[in-house]
């Protein structure tokens, strides 16, 4: 019956993978709708801490977008990114992986591929090169980044005080070596630009070499006066959050009571709840000093993407979580052993998932409750969360399309088998780097 059950996750989950879009959600439903009226399995707990935290998070850096936040802090990155061209295959990676770091979300990628690509091919620098690991780093950065929704998920799983705290000072700098050396990985990858046939190709066309050549540097884009105050209300609250997360002790304490999403049985507030409580503050400050009109933030494209991802992680996340939850004795039985001698096979299994899955946040939780019923230690699971990050290997993800599309020498590209795309040895490669950074810092940490 398990086999049946696991063909039925795995057939939601790839029919879903290729709607796009909301498709991966809706799928996740009818999963869940055949495993409940079918099979008659019992529900677990829908992934309401996570949706929150997705909806809260994502409605502060749209209101910081909004407010021109954004634009602030994409010019800030393509003047680091213009200051040394020759080093962009590094230095652009790094730019973004601390942009989304900072920001908690991948999606402010848009704004800068566009000068990479730019820059890449003014210098004649392969725009594959840095394109590819930017795009890598823009996802990996998320594994670490207090403001993400897969750290406070991961968090909210191991369920310690100090969690997040020990997350982001084992994962920020293993993820950071990680983009280093998937940068490296592709620092040669391949012909140079002025060799490339489709170049050299379009280059004939008189038109499309001026716009290559044409210099953008030095054109200034305005900012909205209350841009700046947005961004440091962010970065207040970004703070808030870290030091919430390292001294836990500072999270009140509501007096002891049933555990809900919400507060502890001791009467800790959850620190997903912390991290929704100052987000949504923070959303409300920045309406009111920047004097930016709440219709503004809703039409936001960060807050459009926050309905595509909420709808995704509700779905697919309730439907995988129900079939483990069910054959949790099964699967304990075959792979604890295995687990619990070798915890870092367990990452392999993580990547597998999270390449399906297309989330971190829904890779978080569908899989790292699993390995704790498998007894895998909490270091060794903090030191594997990089694999979450394996979005990347089945190329539908929206950034991946996105590279692709903004490279307009035709680098950065989707061959025509599936996995034979730009994306996958940096993607690989800062994932495995990363992970066993995470496992040489967690024994020196």
């Amino acid at each position: 019956m398990i086999i049946i059950q696991l063909v039925i996750l795995l057939g939601m989950i790839l029919i879903g993978s290729r709607l796009k879009g909301i498709g991966l959600g809706v799928m996740g439903m009818v999963g869940l709708l055949l495993f409940i009226f079918v099979f008659h399995l019992h529900p677990t707990e829908p992934p309401l801490d996570v949706m929150l935290i997705i909806m809260a998070v994502v409605t502060t850096g749209a209101a910081m977008q909004a407010a021109g936040g954004l634009d602030y802090l994409v010019g800030v990155a393509e003047r680091i990114i213009r200051s040394n061209p020759a080093r962009i295959t590094f230095y652009a990676p790094l730019t973004v992986f601390f942009l989304c770091l900072f920001a908690g979300t991948s999606h402010i990628v848009y704004s800068v591929l566009p000068i990479i690509a730019e820059v890449s091919a003014k210098k004649r620098i392969r725009p594959e090169r840095p394109m590819s690991i930017s795009i890598i780093a823009s996802h990996i950065a998320l594994t670490g980044s207090p403001m993400s929704a897969c750290t406070a998920a991961l968090a909210g799983i191991l369920a310690y005080g100090g969690a997040a705290g020990d997350i982001m000072k084992i994962c920020i700098p293993a993820c950071i070596i990680g983009v280093l050396a998937g940068a490296a990985s592709v620092w040669k990858m391949g012909k140079e630009l002025h060799e490339d046939p489709e170049f050299l190709e379009r280059m004939k066309d008189p038109l499309f070499a001026a716009s290559v050549d044409a210099s953008e540097a030095g054109i200034k884009k305005s900012v909205k006066p209350g841009a700046k105050t947005a961004v440091l209300i962010f970065t207040l609250t970004i703070l808030a959050v870290v030091m919430f997360g390292i001294f836990p002790s500072l999270i009140p304490n509501l007096g002891k009571g049933a555990e809900n999403v919400i507060i502890k049985a001791n009467g800790d507030l959850k620190m997903p709840t912390v991290i929704i409580l100052l987000a949504l503050s923070a959303t409300a400050l920045i309406l009111l000093t920047t004097k930016t009109k709440a219709i503004e933030v809703s039409r936001s494209s960060l807050f459009a993407a926050m309905g595509t991802a909420t709808i995704c992680v509700f779905g697919v996340v309730w439907m995988s979580s129900t079939f483990i939850g069910a054959n949790q004795d099964i699967i304990k039985h075959v792979f604890g052993d295995i687990a619990k001698q070798y915890p870092w096979t367990f990452a392999i299994a993580i990547f597998i998932m999270g390449a399906f899955i297309f989330s971190q946040a829904g890779t978080t939780k569908t899989m790292m409750p699993l390995a704790i019923t498998l007894g895998i230690a909490n270091p060794a699971l903090i030191a594997m969360f990089p694999a979450v990050n394996s979005d990347f290997v089945l190329p539908g993800y929206p950034t991946l399309l996105a590279a692709v599309d903004f490279d307009r020498t035709g680098t950065t590209k989707i061959g025509k088998n599936i996995l034979n795309h730009s994306f996958l040895r940096p993607g690989i490669v800062a994932i495995v780097v990363a992970i066993a950074a995470g496992f040489a810092l967690e024994m020196i940490i």
